[in-house]
């Protein structure tokens, strides 16, 4: 199974098991199909929008839906951006700490 790269708001596929990943293999289209019923104003708004920015419905559900995800899960943003530090590594630069602590000096707490 090839699994790809997410784009960022987004959870990686391994996130979520096998059979609800799509691959090339089992999808002709880059994502995940899904049935769902929403009211017709929010159709309507929503097919309004992706006139005005020259985009699919589905990717503004798509980036909807990330959106909400992204608010209602902070801890996995946190995970991520401690998985990234992990693989970037994290270097002690002396100028930065000086100015990190000057900076926080003038900050109310």
């Amino acid at each position: 199974m090839q699994l790809h790269a997410p784009r960022p708001g987004y959870f990686a596929p391994n996130d979520f098991p096998f059979w609800l990943t799509a691959t090339p293999e089992r999808s002709n289209t880059a994502g995940m199909k899904v049935a769902v019923s929403i009211p017709d104003e929010v159709f309507a708004e929503t097919e309004d929008l992706a006139k005005r920015l020259g985009t699919s419905r589905s990717e503004i559900y798509s980036r909807a839906l990330s959106e909400f995800l992204g608010r209602h899960t902070p801890d996995r943003v946190t995970e991520l951006m401690n998985q990234a530090i992990a693989t970037v590594g994290e270097k002690n630069d002396p100028f930065v700490e000086r100015a990190a602590r000057h900076a926080l000096r003038r900050v109310e707490w």
